[in-house]
C-alpha cells in the first residue's frame, strides 16, 4: 500500500480560497471507497453529509473520523465489540457535538479494539499491511495515515494515541487530562481515559484542537527553540536500537536547530508511578465493564477477558496504594519541567513489531497518561527498512501549547537535518 496524509491546512486554505466544503469532504469519501476495503480503517460511515457539504465553520470542508468508542447520534457505536453490535446513542459525545458545531463533517466510525484494549482491530498499518497498526486507535491513525480524513480522534488510556500513530507515521496528540470532554466516550478507565487527535503533522494536530476548543493552542510557522531534555528512564532498555538511535538523532537535530538540549534522569517515584498505571486500569476496566464480563464473557476477547479477571482480583487496598503512587508521581512529574520546557523520549519501543496479534507495547507511553501529561508523537524518522519511528515530546500538564510548540520545533528539525 501506497498512501498519502492530506494535510488539514491545504484543507482549510481551499475552503478559504472559495472552494466548497463538498468537493474535499467528497475526495475523502472517494478515498475511503477506493482504498478502505484493503485498509479496514472504517467501521461505518455517515449516512447523511448534506448538513456538512453546507457548513460555515472554521472547520468546514475538514472531514473527520471518530473512533469507534466515541457516540455518535446518526452511526452506530459498537465500542469495537459484537456485544453492542448496532448499538445507537440518543445523542453525540460532547467532543462530536463541538466539531459538528465547528463545521467538520464527521465522515465516519474508525475501527477499534473491542472495547480499546488489546485484542486487535481489523485494520491494517498504512505503511506495511505485514505490520501491526497499534492499539486501540488503529483505524484513527491509518484513516490518518491513509489519505482518508484530514483529522481523527482517538482515545488513550495507556497508549493508544501515541502508539498508532506512531507507527503509522502520523502526529499523536495527547491533550493534557480532560482538556477535551469525555461525555459519551465508552469508559474504560476514568482515572486515565483521554481523548487525542491524529493529524498529518504536529502543526494540524494544534490546528485543530484550536479551532475546536477555542484555546490557544495553534503553533507559529517558526518555533520558538525549547530547552529540551533527553529523558533517561528505567524502561530505556526495551528500546529497539533503531528506537535508541532514533532519540538520539531527534536530539541532535533538534540542538543543530538551536534548542538547548540537556539529560533528565527518572525520578523513582515516576518509575513506580509507571508500574501502578496497570492495576489501576485493569481494576477500573473491571468495573466500568462489569456489566459486559458478567452477561456477555463468551464474548469478550481472550486478552481482555483475562485482564478483566486480573483486575477483579486486585483488592482495593491495593488499587488505593497506587492511586496514591499516581498522586505522588504527578507532583513529582511537575518538578521535571523546572529546568526543561519538555522532555523527548520514544513514543514506542521501535517500529511497529510485523505481527497482526499484536498492538504492541505501550511501556512508554503509560507514565504520561497516569500523570496527566501533554504528549505529542512527532512523525518524520524511519527504521532500516522503512517502517516509521515516533518520537515523543511531553510538557508539564496544562502547558498543551508548549508541548505542541517544541513539538513543532523536533519535527522541522528532523525534515531539516534528518531528510
Amino acid at each position: 500500500m501506497t498512501f498519502a496524509p492530506v494535510p488539514l491546512r491545504a484543507t482549510l486554505a481551499a475552503v478559504a480560497g472559495g472552494a466548497a466544503p463538498e468537493r474535499s469532504i467528497r475526495a475523502r469519501l472517494s478515498a475511503i471507497h477506493a482504498d478502505d476495503p484493503a485498509l479496514r480503517a472504517f467501521h461505518a460511515l455517515s449516512p447523511d453529509l448534506r448538513p456538512a457539504f453546507a457548513a460555515t465553520g472554521p472547520l468546514a470542508g475538514v472531514s473527520l473520523g471518530v473512533k469507534d468508542i466515541i457516540d455518535t447520534a446518526d452511526m452506530p457505536t459498537a465500542y469495537g465489540s459484537p456485544i453492542h453490535a448496532g448499538h445507537r446513542p440518543a445523542a453525540d459525545a460532547s467532543v462530536v457535538a463541538m466539531a459538528r458545531m465547528k463545521g467538520a463533517a464527521i465522515i465516519g466510525k474508525t475501527e477499534t479494539c473491542p472495547f480499546a484494549f488489546l485484542d486487535p482491530a481489523p485494520t491494517r498499518n498504512a505503511v506495511d499491511p505485514a505490520h501491526t497498526p497499534g492499539g486501540s486507535s488503529a483505524g484513527s491513525a491509518a484513516a490518518v495515515a491513509a489519505g482518508l480524513c484530514e483529522v481523527a480522534l482517538g482515545t488513550q488510556t495507556a497508549g493508544s494515541v501515541l502508539r498508532p500513530a506512531a507507527f503509522n507515521g502520523v502526529c499523536g496528540y495527547k491533550p493534557s487530562f480532560r482538556l477535551l470532554p469525555t461525555v459519551g466516550v465508552k469508559p474504560f478507565a476514568w482515572t486515565l481515559d483521554t481523548l487525542g487527535v491524529f493529524a498529518a503533522g504536529v502543526a494540524d494536530a494544534a490546528l485543530f484542537a484550536a479551532l475546536l476548543t477555542g484555546r490557544d493552542l495553534a503553533v507559529p510557522e517558526t518555533p520558538a527553540a525549547p530547552h529540551i531534555g533527553v529523558y533517561r528512564s528505567a524502561i530505556d532498555g526495551e528500546m529497539s536500537a533503531a528506537m535508541a538511535e532514533a532519540v538520539e538523532r531527534a536530539a541532535r537535530a533538534a540542538e543543530r536547530a538551536g534548542a538547548r538540549v540537556t539529560i533528565v534522569e527518572e525520578p523513582e517515584a515516576l518509575a513506580r508511578g509507571r508500574d501502578a498505571q496497570g492495576p489501576i486500569q485493569l481494576h477500573e476496566g473491571a468495573l466500568a465493564l462489569l456489566h459486559e464480563r458478567r452477561a456477555h464473557a463468551d464474548d469478550l476477547g481472550p486478552r481482555l477477558s483475562a485482564a478483566l479477571d486480573e483486575g477483579a482480583a486486585i483488592v482495593p487496598e491495593r488499587y488505593d496504594e497506587c492511586r496514591r503512587l499516581a498522586r505522588i508521581a504527578r507532583r513529582t512529574a511537575a518538578t521535571l519541567f523546572e529546568s526543561v520546557d519538555a522532555l523527548l523520549l520514544p513514543a514506542a519501543p521501535g517500529a511497529a513489531p510485523r505481527s497482526r496479534d499484536t498492538t504492541g507495547s505501550p511501556v512508554f507511553n503509560k507514565l504520561w497518561t497516569l500523570t496527566g501529561n501533554p504528549a505529542v508523537a512527532v512523525p518524520g524518522l524511519l527504521d532500516p527498512a522503512g517502517m516509521p519511528l515516533g518520537i515523543q515530546v511531553v510538557a508539564r500538564f496544562g502547558r498543551d501549547r508548549v508541548a505542541l510548540e517544541a513539538a513543532a520545533f523536533v519535527e522541522a528539525a528532523l525534515r531539516r537535518f534528518e531528510a
